[in-house]
């Protein structure tokens, strides 16, 4: 039998194969290249952050990479993402711990700033039925979108002031303050809950105001005592 060339996956030595004694092939593997600790990552996290600090990458490339990072199983991966970031004369720690508070706030800040604008779900009033959530033409909330699930999800009362969330085995999901729901989870106002990719803020009725007592109309005068006779 005539020996044959095998190409590897990029990182790992050639792999030859050679007839043995007996006619079979026998295939020697190169070592493969060792795998990243978690100090490796902890370093390039650290020099992703210097980057992040100088202004070398923007905030949406900094998640991403960050991502990347925590995901890594070998050097290469991190050469490729730190390739264009220096690695030298690192600031101080505090520094770049500032910054990454400083991406974090505004993470947070863009997130509160669109929940804010996501249109309003109402609450369903205590035993009343259940409020169904889905495409088909008989919800009780029809959303016509593609992502959302003919029958998608279900809200309901439950009597002692609090509300459930049901998925009814949507395709996309159903998801609760970025969460996705497994069975029902409990509910409240001002969570942001997504059927598939619409998004709502859930709120609740507020009751009407108190009617003021009607204002009575004004009575006579009263009656002033009369006075001391006239003198002579």
């Amino acid at each position: 039998m005539s020996s044959f060339r095998y190409c590897p996956p990029p990182g790992l030595d050639r792999v030859f194969a050679r007839p043995d004694n007996v006619g079979m092939t026998s295939l020697e593997f190169g070592a493969y290249p060792p795998r990243l600790s978690d100090a490796d990552r902890e370093r390039a996290l650290e020099v992703l952050r210097e980057g992040a600090a100088q202004g070398r990458v923007s905030q949406d490339t900094f998640m991403r990479r960050t991502d990347v990072i925590l995901r890594a199983q070998w050097h290469s991966e991190l050469d490729a993402v730190l390739q264009d970031l220096p690695t030298r004369r690192p600031r101080s720690r505090w520094y770049v711990a500032a910054i990454t508070r400083l991406f974090d706030f505004r993470q947070r800040v863009r997130k509160a700033w669109q929940s804010q604008r996501l249109p309003e779900l109402l609450l369903p009033a205590p035993a009343s039925y259940p409020f169904s959530i889905g495409r088909a033409p008989g919800s009780m909330l029809r959303l016509n979108h593609y992502t959302v699930s003919r029958a998608h999800a279900q809200l309901r009362s439950v009597g002692d002031g609090s509300w459930k969330l049901r998925d009814l085995g949507s395709s996309n999901g159903t998801w609760v303050n970025g969460s996705r729901v497994t069975g029902s989870v409990t509910v409240r106002p001002g969570d942001v809950v997504r059927f598939g990719q619409i998004g709502f803020r859930l709120v609740v009725a507020q009751p009407p105001p108190a009617a003021s007592p009607p204002a009575l109309p004004p009575g006579p005068p009263p009656e002033m005592p009369p006075g001391p006779p006239p003198r002579l």
